[in-house]
């Protein structure tokens, strides 16, 4: 079965260069010209991936990140004509899982729409630990694809989930942003390190505070790890 690709782009040229290079590949595709019609498209049709600007009219690019990412996790790809870090920044703590500035060139929108696929793909989690982790108050249960903290089940996006699963199966090994990087999102990921800062915030806002006897440590000028008192 082919997979679906939304595209949400008010350039009526840029959306359809990207339909044929897609539909070449064998990609079904649906295009909408504006925010709104892209959440309506979304929840209609359940694509396997969006591809996301910023700059749409009735609703922008994040905002329709932020309504999509209220129930569902279907891997978003943002494209903006601005490449500054506050815009890259804003679509990854809404959950976005890449992003693409303007102008690109279409072989690495192709390439970058494969890697966030792969890491969806339900296959792919066999060649995660399968095994259930547990330390005071938490429960990182990779079979399920769930976590618990102090008795509750806290919502995360999968590639949270897989970072923190990452380090706390290493305790007190530090790891750099490059390390994490291609062990968590895998070498064929085209981002840059800040997206890990990206993830350790949004999970420290979720566990931190949880117990005494572990924590996610930032190691200044090194990275980060998973620190465990005996």
């Amino acid at each position: 079965m082919s997979r679906h690709i939304l595209i949400i782009e008010d350039d009526l040229n840029i959306a359809e260069l990207i339909r044929l290079y897609l539909e070449k590949d064998e990609f079904k595709v649906s295009i909408a010209y504006d925010g709104k019609t892209g959440v309506d498209l979304f929840q209609k049709e359940h694509p396997d991936l969006v591809l996301l600007d910023i700059m749409l009219p009735v609703m922008d690019g994040f905002a329709v990140c932020r309504e999509i990412r209220k129930n569902d996790k279907t891997p978003i790809i943002m494209l903006t004509a601005k490449n500054e870090t506050v815009d890259k920044i804003t679509g990854l703590e809404l959950g976005a899982d890449d992003y693409i500035a303007k102008p690109f060139d279409m072989k690495e929108v192709i390439a970058r729409i494969y890697a966030v696929l792969r890491r969806f793909e339900p296959e792919q989690k066999d060649d995660l630990p399968q095994d259930i982790k547990t330390f005071e108050n938490l429960i990182i249960n990779m079979s399920a694809y769930e976590v618990i903290i102090s008795g509750k089940k806290v919502e995360m996006p999968p590639k949270e989930l897989e970072l923190l699963n990452f380090l706390a199966s290493h305790p007190n090994r530090v790891f750099t942003r490059n390390q994490l990087l291609d062990d968590v999102w895998g070498f064929e990921y085209f981002g840059d390190s800040r997206t890990v800062d990206v993830h350790v915030k949004r999970l420290r806002e979720k566990i931190d505070g949880a117990s005494e006897r572990w924590s996610l440590k930032t190691v200044w000028g090194v990275g980060y790890k998973f620190e465990l008192l005996n």
